[in-house]
């Protein structure tokens, strides 16, 4: 199972909408087939691995981080896959919350007469498919949020220059974060001042996440990096429903994807943007800022994870902070989180905290 968790997150941020599924089939203590959900969510990960182990896989035991899905989709069911190939038993990580499926598969196998064990590396499962999990049963995108700082919480000085605070070792693993999620997501302040491409590069991958901007008026440079590049790799803009008419057809002539958002006062609802992005196929979305959108995704509760990146400089009181006004009065207020991990990255500090209530 650990093997076929670790095949499962080489498709994180390739996949989705759907989940980043792997899948290892055993007979003898041999492996014959092993698979995992590919670039658009097909095939599925059992579907490759009995692809490989062929005639093999009869009375063979099958490792698969995910439930088998039970319904009829774009391809046949992964559970009824599994039957046709008689195999000897089904090891499942954790159960499909997909109303489609949801026991389903595994009711599917049983009846079929092969044996289902549930729960082995359930929470690594859990956590290997967070976004996943986030899309179907809470409707929004899986939320990182990043943050590279000096050692007094500054992104910027107060003449806006922030390239570069951190090293390149932390600048090389923010670009592998990209690559795992489904999009890199910011506000229309940060598009603005630094005309950022927010692609992933110097990994010699072949894939890029969507780009995210969060902007009601969509007031984003028409001759920047994004607007250059969005037939390219995918750009989506989050904004208002009162937005200029000319600057709608304008960014759908460069090929912008637009979801319109509801306000919450005179900015747009960070809930309904994280919903509308999650009709759209998004399951993990990695937030880079800036500060006044770190700070509205905080203030509504909707960051499961902070990823923070801090350097050993102090720029000042003067300079910009990491995260704008959230209106707090009582410390008690101030939402808390868990330290999951902390590093050394070249000459910085990797920290990763998780949200409580997870």
């Amino acid at each position: 199972m650990a093997l076929a968790l670790s095949l499962g997150r080489r498709g994180l941020g390739r996949t989705w909408p759907n989940p980043a599924v792997g899948c290892v089939i055993v007979k003898d203590g041999r492996i014959l087939g092993r698979g995992w959900t590919q670039p658009g969510g097909r095939p599925h990960a059992e579907t490759q691995a009995l692809t490989q182990a062929g005639d093999a896989a009869d009375g063979a035991d099958v490792y698969v981080t995910l439930e088998p899905c039970a319904h009829h989709g774009k391809t046949p069911p992964c559970a009824q896959a599994l039957i046709d190939a008689n195999v000897g038993a089904v090891h499942v990580a954790t159960l499909d919350p997909d109303p489609r499926v949801n026991g389903q598969g595994c009711e599917m196998l049983r009846a079929a007469g092969i044996p289902v064990s549930m729960g082995l590396l359930e929470a690594e499962a859990l956590a290997a498919n967070a976004g996943f999990f986030a899309r179907t049963q809470r409707e929004r995108p899986f939320v990182t949020l990043k943050l590279a700082s000096s050692f007094d919480g500054r992104i910027a000085t107060a003449t806006g220059e922030s390239q570069w605070i951190t090293g390149p070792a932390a600048r090389r693993q923010v670009h592998m974060a990209r690559a795992r999620h489904d999009a890199v997501m910011i506000g229309g302040g940060t598009a603005r001042h630094d005309d950022p491409s927010l692609t992933v590069r110097g990994l010699g991958i072949d894939w890029q996440p969507a780009r995210v901007v969060v902007s009601r008026r969509l007031d984003i440079p028409l001759m920047g990096a994004l607007a250059r590049s969005a037939k390219d790799v995918p750009v989506v803009i989050c904004h208002g429903g009162d937005g200029d008419a000319v600057l709608l057809r304008t960014w759908q002539d460069l090929g912008a994807i637009l979801l319109p958002c509801a306000l919450k006062g005179a900015q747009l609802d960070p809930l309904d943007v994280l919903q509308q992005l999650a009709k759209h196929g998004l399951t993990r979305v990695f937030c880079e800022g800036g500060s006044a959108l770190a700070a509205s995704l905080i203030e509504a509760d909707l960051v499961d994870e902070l990823v923070g990146f801090t350097a050993g400089v102090a720029i000042g009181a003067e300079g910009l902070p990491a995260i704008g006004a959230l209106g707090l009065g009582q410390l008690g207020d101030a939402p808390r989180f868990e330290l999951d991990a902390c590093r050394a990255i070249g000459a910085d500090i990797m920290h990763v905290w998780r949200r409580q209530s997870i």
